[in-house]
């Protein structure tokens, strides 16, 4: 059988669990929103429905000092259990497992009455911790176990308790906030007492039959961190006072040094995982960029852990495990790691979302519901937005046609997926192809569409997308003039020398593109020297020296009008991973641009009124874009054939993968 670790059985204590496929914990917001346990029950119960073997909520905090902001979810008494019960029986009516995450925030709570170990503020938190006392520290200690507790009168099977990425629990674990001097402090022994103490705690208070897993810091990534000799003796430590499952945490969130992001290497710390197992009994849940059924099942062979965790591909698709139990990979809507509608949303205090999954978290409010009337459909344009459309109304009932002039679908998704790290993106061209062919879409590539070919539909949904605008600058004509699209398909050879002008997403993904495109996409090894990062953990945290900024063949600068920091619109919780990158790749970054003109010199541009003449051999127009639409629109409309809008052809400023297939399934809906 494919994927047969995978889609195994896995006993632990009393529970048999379906399979090792592990949806990891992830806020979503939904549960401070007025109905908010009954959108996130339906959120959870659809992934159950999917065949997930065990959930783990998002953080939930034991008590009020520990939420991450204002009004956060707490379980500190019974008057919370019977929302929490709304979840619980709709995920376990499928034969689902679901743990409740305990997460206290420490010192990365964004509220005055933070507390911490010691008071030491974080890099990320506006406000200054207060010390806890001894007494109060075992008033905390308290308050986990009651949390777990009142969790498991909710019906959860166990609870998480997160010692990982920075929260209170490791932030008394490490030397570099913890500099206390009693028996909570100073020597590993003591600093590592909170966490084992809860553990044990919560284990005489529970019982045996009440799961208990622990989120383990195997990789802090901050200076003064633990080495991984001292996670071990953490590990045997927690093994002893109760833990069943180790789960694997990686990094600090005030960390600079990625994790998550598209630009991460599949699976590139599970190694650390792997050296966990050899020194627990208990069963360990290896973790981070692991998004295919393929990518898990090897990681299991391979010894890397008993269970995989992923969070984010549940979110891009509800049915990933029931799509790789039929053995239908190729159907799986795949996370592309870009933390645009999850976590940016988050980081924003919105509901969390998937770019490739609109109707993540949002179940209750996007049902999918079968048309009333089958409409005969043409979609122009075979992009993102086309694409999505047709796959949504197809699903619907309709019958659906999309035309594509070019000799393959894609678009603006084809010129994305060449960016090195991006490549994720070729599996939403993937299975948005994989999509159209098992729903009989109707799809006619190399067809210049006239009115011709659309008379005969009831519906026209133009998704004909976008081009580039190009600015009013003298000389803008001259043959050193490159758009962003002829970049990025490899249709034109560039000097050694380019100017690039727009420093937004498209101008970030062309530097990239450049400095390079004649790489392949890092491993594990290879991205851990780029960060800096110490993958044997001998080092205090893994933090390593990162290697001096790289001298590139090509000289690239990266050029904007307004005086602000280079792709200050880029995503929140991304953008400094793109900036730091293009940084040690030697881009030379520009701002306060006055564009005067081009020639056979170069560039002339003014810098705050001074004139500098940039000698480049190219110039790359990435200076925004503009609508394309078809030129039969006056016809359409005459013959009463009812049109719409979507992606780009609607609104060409701010689009993103996002807005497109938003578009496409909120039409898809209204008709």
């Amino acid at each position: 059988m494919p994927y047969s670790q995978l889609l195994s059985p896995y006993t632990l204590g009393k529970f048999t669990l379906k399979n090792r496929v592990v949806m990891g914990s992830m806020h979503t917001n939904l549960e401070e929103l007025p109905e908010g346990f009954e959108r996130l029950a339906a959120f959870y119960g659809e992934r159950a429905k999917g065949q997930v073997g065990l959930i783990i909520t998002g953080g939930i905090s034991p008590n009020q000092a520990g939420i991450l902001a204002p009004n956060r979810s707490v379980l500190n008494s019974v008057e919370g259990i019977v929302e929490h019960q709304l979840i619980t029986k709709e995920v376990k009516s499928h034969g689902t497992k679901i743990c409740m995450q305990i997460l206290h925030a420490g010192r990365y709570a964004f509220h005055p009455k933070q507390v911490a170990p010691s008071a030491i503020q974080a890099p990320i938190s506006p406000y200054c911790p207060i010390a806890l006392s001894d007494e109060q520290v075992h008033q905390q200690i308290s308050d986990f176990v009651n949390c777990a507790k009142l969790a498991q009168k909710a019906g959860y099977d166990g609870v998480e308790i997160m010692g990982s990425e920075g929260y209170l629990i490791n932030q008394f674990i490490v030397k570099a906030t913890n500099h206390r001097d009693d028996q909570w402090g100073g020597s590993y022994e003591n600093r590592i007492r909170f966490a084992v103490e809860i553990v044990k705690q919560t284990r005489l208070a529970l019982g045996n039959d009440f799961l208990i897993i622990f989120r383990l810091s195997l990789l802090d990534l901050i200076n003064e961190g633990s080495t991984f000799d001292e996670v071990i003796l953490l590990a045997n430590a927690l093994e002893n006072a109760g833990v069943d499952v180790f789960n694997s945490g990686i990094g600090w969130h005030e960390s600079r040094i990625p994790t998550i992001a598209s630009g991460v290497p599949r699976a590139a710390f599970s190694s650390l995982s792997q050296r966990l197992k050899r020194h627990v009994c208990v069963p360990v849940i290896t973790s981070n960029r692991i998004n295919t059924p393929e990518v898990a099942e090897i990681l299991l062979q391979q010894g890397h852990g008993d269970f995989i965790s992923m969070a984010r591909p549940f979110l891009a698709d509800s049915q990933f495990v029931a799509k790789a139990m039929a053995q239908q990979s190729e159907l799986i809507n795949t996370c592309i790691a870009c933390n645009q509608a999850c976590l940016d949303n988050i980081f924003v205090n919105l509901p969390a979302s998937c770019i490739v999954n609109p109707r993540a978290c949002n179940e209750t409010l996007m049902p999918f519901l079968p048309a009333s009337k089958r409409k005969h459909i043409a979609v122009i344009g075979g992009g993102a937005a086309g694409m999505a459309f047709a796959i949504y109304a197809s699903e619907r009932g309709h019958s659906v046609t999309l035309f594509e002039k070019r000799a393959q679908l894609g678009g603006q998704l084809l010129l994305a997926a060449n960016v090195p790290g991006k490549e994720e993106f070729k599996e939403t061209l993937r299975y948005f192809k994989a999509k159209l062919k098992i729903l009989n879409v109707q799809v006619k590539c190399n067809t210049h569409v006239n009115i011709d070919h659309v008379t005969m539909f009831e519906h026209c949904v133009i998704a004909t997308g976008v081009k580039g605008a190009v600015p009013t600058i003298e000389g803008i004509l001259h043959s050193s003039v490159v758009p962003y699209h002829k970049v990025l398909s490899g249709g034109v050879k560039l000097g050694t020398k380019v100017a690039i002008i727009g420093a937004g997403g498209i101008g970030f993904d062309v530097a990239s593109y450049i400095i390079d495109k004649a790489k392949t996409a890092p491993n594990s090894d290879e991205f851990a020297a780029q960060w800096g990062v110490d993958l044997t953990v001998n080092l205090p945290g893994g933090v390593a020296k990162k290697p001096d900024k790289v001298v590139n063949e090509t000289c690239v600068y990266l050029l904007q009008r307004k005086l602000r920091k280079h792709g200050a619109d880029l995503g929140k919780t991304t953008g400094w991973i793109h900036r730091e990158h293009l940084k040690q790749q030697g881009v030379k970054m520009l701002a306060a641009i006055n564009y005067e003109k081009i020639d056979d010199k170069g560039l002339h541009i003014s810098v705050r009124n001074r004139e500098r003449l940039l000698e480049v051999d190219n110039i790359i127009l990435c200076a925004g874009q503009q609508p394309v639409r078809p030129d039969f629109i006056t016809q359409l409309k005459a013959k009463n054939i009812p049109l719409s809008y979507i992606g780009g052809a609607l609104e060409a400023n701010k689009l993103d993968l996002q807005r497109a297939i938003g578009e496409a399934f909120t039409l898809a809906q209204t008709l």
